[in-house]
């Protein structure tokens, strides 16, 4: 499988000069910065996302912060990190020193902290690109970008002209029209979007009578949301010029599969990370055993043909 692998093109270009070896990625808030998932096979991504990262160390939500629900799970950890100076000076080098790229997730409450922390880490060895989190939807103020289309392309600008690394913009599913906020940023300089951030949903513990989450509600992850993403991701790979990343729900081969033939030039695995580690792995080597079974030779022929046209029907 692996030297099947290596004899397809399935390396992926995400524009302004960022191309991953493979498609598959590591979704942000399941892999931490890097560092604490000694099963995972680096070999097998093509990049990693890390945790959101604020300007300042951010201590997150109270427990509890994670709760089980039927095929998936809801978490409102609160964008706890060390913040951008400690990512910028102690992991940036050690990442310099990988293989796989990385890419730094940001997050903030105002368009001024995006701008600092992609200015701190403009230039800086081992960063290969940011995707700005306008979608979090387990702190006080994240969500108010991503969902109105004029405030994401207003964020996305200040922060296209504060840095020149590659830029993705993680789009939020909890607004009415996926597809405007994504023009916007297009428009406003993205080089790609990533589909989706989790939905907003909540649990509650009936013995002891309140929500599961200390914050009430948090974000709903894992198979239960795959459906709802991948409708997105062919939403937006009708209508958008730049590449589009799918997240959600994804756990298997076929399931990655599905957002390729969508539209998606890369996918990106969350949840399933803390149930199977090596699943990277098996995802990277399913995509490469179908291309070879249907012999397809590049990633770019797996998108169904007239994607727009029928999104459009």
């Amino acid at each position: 499988m692996r030297f099947m692998a290596d004899q397809l093109d399935i390396g992926v270009g995400l524009g302004h000069g960022l191309r991953l070896r493979g498609p598959v990625m590591v979704a942000s808030g399941t892999f931490g910065y890097g560092f604490d998932a000694p099963l995972v096979d680096r070999s097998a991504l093509g990049a990693i996302v890390t945790k959101g990262t604020t300007p300042r160390p951010r201590a997150g939500n109270a427990p509890t912060r994670i709760a089980e629900t039927p095929s998936g799970m809801l978490n409102a950890i609160g964008l706890q990190n060390p913040g951008v100076e400690h990512v910028a000076r102690e992991y940036a080098p050690i990442w310099a020193s990988w293989e796989v790229p990385v890419i730094v997730n940001v997050a903030g409450d105002a368009i001024q902290d995006y701008v600092e922390v992609a200015r701190r880490l403009d230039g800086v060895a081992g960063v290969a690109g940011l995707e700005l989190n306008i979608s979090c939807p387990n702190v006080v103020n994240g969500l108010q970008f991503g969902l109105d289309p004029r405030l994401a392309a207003e964020l996305t600008m200040a922060v296209r002209r504060a840095t020149e690394l590659p830029l993705i913009v993680k789009l939020t599913p909890n607004v009415t029209d996926i597809v405007a906020v994504g023009r916007a940023v297009e428009a406003a300089g993205a080089d790609a979007v990533s589909a989706i951030n989790t939905y907003v949903g909540m649990a509650i513990d009936v013995r002891r009578r309140r929500p599961m989450l200390s914050r009430g509600s948090g974000g709903v992850s894992g198979p239960a949301i795959k459906p709802m993403a991948l409708q997105a991701v062919w939403q937006l790979a009708a209508e958008l010029s730049i590449p589009v990343i799918g997240i959600g729900g994804i756990t298997t081969p076929s399931d990655a599969l599905e957002f390729l033939l969508a539209g998606a030039v890369a996918v990106q695995l969350g949840t399933v990370n803390y149930l199977r580690p090596e699943s990277t792995r098996e995802v990277l080597d399913g995509i490469a055993q179908y291309m070879h079974q249907h012999r397809f030779n590049n990633l770019r022929a797996l998108p169904i043909r007239g994607v727009r046209a029928m999104a459009h029907a």
